[in-house]
């Protein structure tokens, strides 16, 4: 499991005073960014240097308990790789209570339009560390 810290910004919230769901996902974007670049792979390498990428095809999420301006939210990123995909799970805490959890579904695609492809080994290897038994 990756885990970071999310400190929500006043400019993160609502007139409600709370996170808005989209600043959320952008967070949830920001981690898995992060997450990437922590194993060696960050996103726009692979996507430039690599041929291929992990594009978004589905998300997502539940949200439980708001979060507000000044909040440091805990986000955990456990990946759970398939033969051409990878999904990144997440738990998101507040204070230790549950603020939202959900997923994102990436498939691994060439970058020229080509389909498909089977995670690279030495990606797969990455994400395994990751991987909670």
């Amino acid at each position: 499991m990756y885990e970071r810290t999310w400190t929500v910004r006043f400019s993160d919230t609502d007139p409600f005073g709370i996170a808005h769901y989209p600043r959320i996902v952008d967070a949830l974007h920001e981690t898995s960014d992060m997450f990437m670049q922590e194993i060696g792979f960050p996103f726009w390498e692979i996507s430039q240097e690599e041929g291929y990428g992990l594009p978004l095809v589905e998300m997502n999420f539940e949200f439980e308990n708001p979060v507000e301006a000044g909040d440091d939210v805990t986000v955990e990123l456990t990946p759970v790789p398939g033969t051409r995909s990878v999904r990144f799970e997440y738990v998101a805490r507040n204070d230790g209570d549950v603020a939202f959890s959900g997923y994102e579904q990436r498939v691994c695609a060439r970058t020229d339009g080509g389909g498909a492809i089977e995670l690279p080994d030495d990606l797969r290897v990455a994400l395994e560390e990751y991987v909670e038994d």
